[in-house]
Parts: structure tokens; sequence; C-alpha cells
């Protein structure tokens, strides 16, 4: 059991070395207002006047002090650097300088003090850590906090009540810490500042333990045995008075053994029933006791804790990966590991596939059958073609004779018009694969490649390969897919198995020659039959009002002829028929010519080109530089490792007897 406190202050001193405090580690936390006598029951836990002393706010920094007890004649006469003492102390930021003078010690925290807070009473919660050896003291750990104030005073700032009390939260907040709350004997309980904030983290008291201080400067006629007896306020951990050194001790320079005397004498006096029970080194005991049970208790978790986050810290050092020493096979490595974590981002067989949303080759195939599919199918084949349009296209085919049949030339210029609208759909699925590829990029730094982290120029400069080479493949890929279209346009192939609309209409044209021709008949008759009738009067238009047959206005829209509307329908049933066979065949033939030109092509030579533009000796060095974040974040994360590989090792020394 006496080697747990010790064993504590190990890990602490372990986890000092980084910088850290990753881990909560027990301790007694004391708290309490200002001028309660917080400073002076720390004195006699330790027998020496060594804390700063003053008006106001005098503690402005936490004080981490580590009580150890030094039994052997040899320990005792033996320091760090040779130094021949009893007692003495050493502070974590002066590593090589061992503290014999007791004054010097109070000096130093003095000056820390001033170096980190300055000299306007203002608080800093970072703390000044010191170690006392001595025989005469208990194997303790405490933190002294600065006291609880209400007024800021001199130059602190407005808010210095409750910079002090988030600090003292931040302390006693932590599960593993004992609290130590001082109160002054003079003071109504009820009110105490030191245990609201103990109870607002420590609502069950399991974790705190009351000192009633200065006993001596009670009311005359009144005392503290209600108090203590805990029948005012009940505390758990248990109630404990004490004496403190009067000014007029201090300055007379009063040893603190003869006030400790004087202390026991005035117990046993005052409170004769409580004397066993109270007092500075009953305090000292009861901390002692209580803080190696508490460690006993915590310690299984602390054990759990520490290899969990050794696990998580040996994780995150991997990730880093080591220092470079082979630069060439390094570089190849990276490389070849992108291009396949690239290619199989494409195929669908990454490491990391992602759930949130489509990626890779996936989308590659969502953009060629959802997107782009849809997008042709929701064109229609006669959109933006009205029948008037027809008709002046057939008219305009026929020249100056009027038209007994519909002319082939009018559904060729039509059909044309309708195919070129494939084209802005089909070049922008190119675009949308590209941009895709593009995207695959950064996937792949982000979460396949962690490697490439590390060396911000090396993956700068893939990323610029990368796309060069999408760059240039991407106009080939757009001139392709524009020659799909510009083959359709080029030939209209009336013969093609799955235009049949075109032996129908040729069929029903025929029968409308066989119309024709009868009709022509009948109008020959009809002729000759006019010309044997008498003649009637046509009255010739007067001199000097000629007739202007231009002048007569083309309709907008009318009715059209039964001829006319049978020759609209004909040219828009061949257009849609020959349309969706077009529109067919491009909806197949641009997926292949984008994947054939830009995707396998990319795939195909991603690699080569990466190792042909940067495998080069010239460009090595520089693109295999570190950056300053990775560095430096694989040092801390290797020196916090090492600490938690020692914490280990010296919790593992611990019987495990202890435990239980």
């Amino acid at each position: 059991m006496e080697t747990l406190i010790p064993t504590i202050n190990r890990l602490q001193e372990v986890f000092l070395t980084v910088g850290a405090e990753i881990i909560h580690l027990p301790q007694i936390v004391v708290v309490g207002s200002q001028s309660s006598g917080k400073s002076s029951v720390l004195e006699s836990l330790v027998g020496r006047d060594f804390l700063p002393r003053g008006s106001g706010i005098v503690t402005r920094r936490p004080l981490v002090l580590q009580l150890i007890n030094v039994a052997s004649p040899e320990e005792r006469l033996k320091t760090e650097n040779g130094v021949k003492a009893e007692e003495w102390g050493t502070f974590l930021h002066c590593k090589n300088q061992v503290f014999t003078d007791f004054g010097e010690i109070r000096q130093e925290i003095e000056a820390e003090t001033e170096r980190s807070s300055g000299n306007n009473k203002g608080i800093t919660p970072e703390p000044i850590h010191l170690k006392i050896f001595s025989p005469k003291v208990l194997n303790l750990t405490l933190v002294d906090l600065p006291g609880i104030t209400k007024v800021p005073v001199g130059d602190q700032p407005e808010d210095i009540e409750s910079q002090v009390q988030e600090m003292i939260l931040s302390f006693i907040s932590n599960p593993n810490s004992l609290i130590l709350a001082v109160s002054a004997a003079n003071s109504d309980l009820a009110t105490s500042d030191a245990l609201k904030l103990a109870r607002e983290v420590d609502p069950d008291g399991r974790r705190t333990l009351l000192v009633v201080s200065k006993l001596d400067l009670m009311d005359a006629g009144t005392d503290a045995l209600e108090v203590l007896l805990g029948r005012v306020i009940p505390i758990r951990l248990g109630i404990i008075g004490v004496v403190n050194r009067s000014q007029h001790d201090i300055n007379t320079q009063k040893s603190l053994g003869d006030c400790m005397k004087d202390e026991q004498a005035f117990l046993q006096r005052q409170y004769p029933s409580l004397a066993s029970r109270a007092g500075s080194r009953y305090l000292a005991k009861t901390l002692s006791r209580l803080l190696m049970h508490h460690i006993r208790e915590c310690l299984p978790d602390l054990k759990t804790r520490v290899t969990v986050l050794s696990a998580q810290y040996q994780t995150r050092l991997n990730s880093y990966g080591q220092p470079v020493e082979d630069h060439s096979a390094t570089l190849l490595q990276i490389v070849t590991k992108f291009a396949s974590d690239y290619c199989n981002t494409i195929e669908g067989t990454a490491r990391y596939i992602q759930t949130s949303e489509l990626c890779g080759g996936a989308r590659i195939c969502y953009i060629f059958h959802e997107t782009f599919g849809r997008t042709l199918q929701s064109i229609d084949p006669l959109g933006g073609l009205s029948e008037l349009d027809i008709l002046t296209a057939i008219r305009n085919a026929t020249g100056p004779r009027p038209a007994l049949f519909v002319p082939e030339v009018s559904f060729e210029l039509l059909v044309k018009r309708q195919i070129k609208r494939l084209e802005e759909p089909s070049l922008r699925c190119v675009e949308l694969v590209h941009e895709e590829m593009q995207r695959i990029i950064q996937h792949c730094s982000s979460f396949s490649t962690q490697e490439l982290l590390r060396f911000p120029k090396l993956h700068d400069s893939i990323v610029e390969v990368v796309t060069g080479l999408l760059r240039k493949r991407l106009p080939i890929a757009n001139e392709m897919v524009h020659n799909l279209v510009a083959i359709e346009l080029a030939y209209i192939n009336t013969k093609h198995p799955d235009f049949t609309d075109a032996a129908q209409v040729s069929a029903s044209v025929n029968s409308q020659q066989a119309e024709a021709v009868d009709a022509s008949k009948r109008w020959k008759n009809e002729k000759v039959a006019e010309e044997k009738a008498p003649a009637v009067g046509f009255s010739s238009p007067s001199k000097g009002q000629p007739i202007n047959l231009l002048d007569t206005g083309v309709p907008v829209s009318r009715k059209l002829t039964s001829k006319e509307q049978r020759d609209c329908e004909v040219i828009q049933r061949l257009i849609k028929s020959y349309f969706l066979i077009v529109r067919k065949t491009i909806q197949d033939s641009v997926p292949k010519t984008v994947m054939h030109f830009l995707v396998n092509f990319v795939k195909e030579h991603l690699q080569s080109e990466l190792v042909g533009q940067l495998y080069k000796q010239t460009l090595l060095q520089d693109l295999l530089i570190e950056s300053q974040d990775t560095a430096q974040q694989r040092t801390e994360v290797a020196q916090m490792l090492q600490a938690l590989k020692k914490a280990n090792n010296i919790i593992s020394e611990i019987r495990e007897t202890h435990l239980w």
C-alpha cells in the first residue's frame, strides 16, 4: 500500500515530460476562499514555511505539490547533484537545480508566478510543479489553487471571480481527485464557497474532506464542536479541525514544530473529546490514508485507460509512417499505390468505400445509364417542329412545281435537324465523366493513400500530372463523340433494318400515285366540258390599277387540306421512327466512346505517366520533403506512446494484492 502514492507520483512525472494530461491521476485538490488558511494548512503538512504570503490573492497559479518521504539515512543525505541535505525541494522548470533553503523555494514560486502571470495579480491555469523530499512528511500529492475571491483588486480583470471558479472546477471535476475543502471556523459553514463548489461536482460527498481552520479565532463563548461532529453539515469523508499559525507567529518566525505543539495543547484544552481526531498531524495521516485507498480504487481503471491509449497512439504513429531513407523506393511505392487505388476506385474494388454517396466507377455508371440515358429519353423526336415547318420544308424541296408526292429531301432535311439535338447531351456526358475522374483524385488522396499527406509537394505533383492527363484526353473524347453525331448526319440510311415505317410509307405513296392519275383524268374531262360551255363575262382590271400578287400575306396558321395533313403525318412518322433508331445508337455508342478514349486510357497509362513525370533524380529530394506538421506530430505521438509504455510498466510493477 505504501508504494501506491509514489507510483502515482512517477506516473505524473512521466506524463509531465510530454506536456500532456491525457490521464486524470489521483491527487488531492485544496480549495478554499482567500484567507481561509489554505497556505497554513499546507505548510503544516510539510512542516516548513515555504509558501508566498501577503494581502489579496497570493496563489495565482496552481501549485502541484508532491511530498516524498525519505526514510533511510542514505537517502536523507544525498541529493541529485551531490549536495548533502536532510530536506530539499526541486521544481520541474528547474530540472538540474536543488533547493535546500525553503526561503529560496518561496522566492522561486514568486518569481515563476511573475514570469507567467505578470505582476498585476492576474491568474493563469499553468501549474508549477514542486517536489519536497523530507523524512518528516508522508507521501502525498496535493494541488494548491488560487483562493476564491469576489471583488477584483488592483489590475485584476473584472471577471476574476469566474476565472478562479472555472480553474477550480477544471481540477475538482476530475473524478479521480479528492477535494480538500478548507473553511474558517469563524465563518458560517452554510455560506462556504469551497463546499458549494465541491458539491457541484461531488453531490454525494464521496470525494470531499472538510478542514475547519482557525479554531482558535472563534468568538468567546462559542466553539465548533457541532460542526466538527458533522451535525451542521455532514461530510462523508469526515471533518478535521486545525489551528493555523497567527500573523504574530509568522512575524516572530515561530517554528512550525512549536506551533504544532501549541495546536495540540489547544485541542486538548478546548476539544478534549476530539483532540485525537483533529490537528495537522492527524490531517496528514488521514489524507495519506484516503489517497492510498482512492488510488487503489482508481488503479484498475487507470491500467485499462493506459492500455487503450497505447493502442490508439500506436495506430496513429503507424499512420504517419517511418522517416524516408530510400527516396527512389518510397516514390515508386507511393506512385504505384496511388495508381492502383485510382483504378480500384473506378473498378469498385477500393479498400475504402464510401457509403454516403456514389463515387468512382459507380458514379460513372450512374452518369451513363441514369443521367445521360434519361436526358436522351426526354428529348421529343418532333420537339421544336410544327406542322407548318414540315409543310414549308416540303414546298421548299419541290421548287416551282407543285408536289404530287412527298419529297425525300424534306425528310432528310428535317431528320438531320432533330438528330443534331443529340450532340449537346452527349458532350455533357463526357464532361460529367471527366469531372468525376477529377473527384477520384481527391478521394484517393484523402482516404486511400494516407502517405501522400506526409509529402505535400508530391501530393500536389501527382494531382497535377493526373489532371494534365485528363485534360489532354478530354478534347479527344469530345471530338470522337462529336464525330458519332456527325456520322449519323452524314448518311441517312433509309434502308436500315429497323426503319420499317419506310416500306409502309412507300406503299402509301404508291396508292397516292394511283389516286393522282385518276384525279388527273377527271380534271381533263371537266376541262373539256368547260370549254364547250358558253363563255361568261369576265371583267379585266381597269387600266391604272395594277394588281400586286405578292401583297397577299402568308397566314401564320391555317387549316391544312387533307393532302397537306397526310403529307405532314408521313414526314412526322418517318422522322420519329428514324430518330428513335439514331437515339438508340447514340445512347449505346457514347458510353463506349467515353470509356475507350477517356476512362480506360487513363487507367492504362496513369502509372506510366506518373513515373515518367515524377521519377527523376533531380526531383526526388524535393518531392519527398515531409510537411512540418507531420514530422512534429510523429515526434509528439512517439513521445506520448513512449510515456504510455513507461506508465504501463510502472503500473504493472504494483503487486496484484494491492488492487484488492
